[in-house]
């Protein structure tokens, strides 16, 4: 009974470390244009809601708590897209500035649009390396004109690539391994590695449909398909569907105890966790 009574808790705070591959999906509902989502040690849940596109100040961060509770954590926001955490402070795009959101919800300006090295058009996922640099895609118009920059700590910005590379069409998702940066086109669909020393440029997979979140799970990529509702399993070279059903699959990222997929549907208004294995 009590294994039971824990099981049942996990469920409803959308938290598990049971869950089974066999067993239903955990979903909940509520969000406005819900586009990224990350999970802290304690368990919480934050998701960030663009609530209405191109309306600045409705759009904010939503914490979904070990109880299942829906509250706000930071509001005041444009656009708030990909989010990450180093130590306690919460890092998230919004359009073309870059936020920093203290444990206590206030957040201000990290990397603002005058300090780019070339203006920013539509900042989307961020993620770190182990050094705690920011590295940030701007996806452009969605179609071309994208780039990545790096945000040290010391908050300056420099480029990494730019549309002048010409596998630079829309990046979106980004994924650091040592010295190597992953990132998914929304454009092409394409899975490329460029290092981050050398600069040079690979291609990993291709046909993941229009690329947005990018997780890595042992040896495996997860990617999902923001325009066909599909999530991706990317070993070596070979992609095969892992789960569909979505509507809009955004900016995934994993669970803290990386046995899950968390996935915000934006046109659902969901999210929704997918046990790896």
């Amino acid at each position: 009974m009590k294994n039971l009574r824990v099981s049942l808790f996990l469920l409803s705070a959308l938290v598990s470390v049971t869950l089974k591959a066999h067993e239903s999906l955990n979903t909940i509902s509520g969000f406005v244009s819900p586009e990224s989502v990350v999970q802290d040690a304690k368990g919480d849940i934050y998701v960030s809601e663009i609530g209405e596109f191109n309306k600045d100040g409705d759009g904010k961060i939503t914490r979904i708590s070990i109880d299942g509770k829906l509250s706000t954590f930071a509001n005041g926001m444009d656009d708030p897209k990909g989010l990450i955490f180093i130590g306690k402070s919460l890092y998230v795009t919004d359009k073309n500035r870059v936020l920093k959101v203290e444990a206590d919800g206030k957040w201000s300006v990290f990397g603002s649009t005058m300090a780019f090295p070339q203006t920013p058009i539509f900042l989307n996922d961020v993620t770190s390396d182990e050094s705690g640099n920011l590295y940030v895609s701007d996806s452009g118009n969605l179609k071309s004109g994208g780039a990545i920059f790096k945000i040290a700590k010391d908050k300056k910005i420099t480029l990494v690539l730019n549309e002048n590379s010409p596998e630079i069409l829309a990046p979106n998702g980004l994924w650091v391994v040592k010295n190597d940066l992953y990132e998914v086109d929304f454009s092409s669909g394409i899975l490329y590695k460029i290092n981050l020393k050398t600069k040079s440029i690979s291609k990993v997979a291709e046909a993941l449909g229009g690329g947005d979140g990018l997780v890595k799970s042992g040896d495996n990529f997860f990617v999902s398909d923001w325009k066909n509702g599909k999530i991706y399993k990317v070993q070596g070279n070979k992609v095969s569907l892992f789960k569909d059903g979505f509507r809009a699959a955004a900016d995934i990222a994993l669970s803290f105890d990386k046995k899950s997929i968390i996935t915000p549907d934006m046109k659902a208004g969901s999210v929704t966790i997918v046990p790896i294995h």
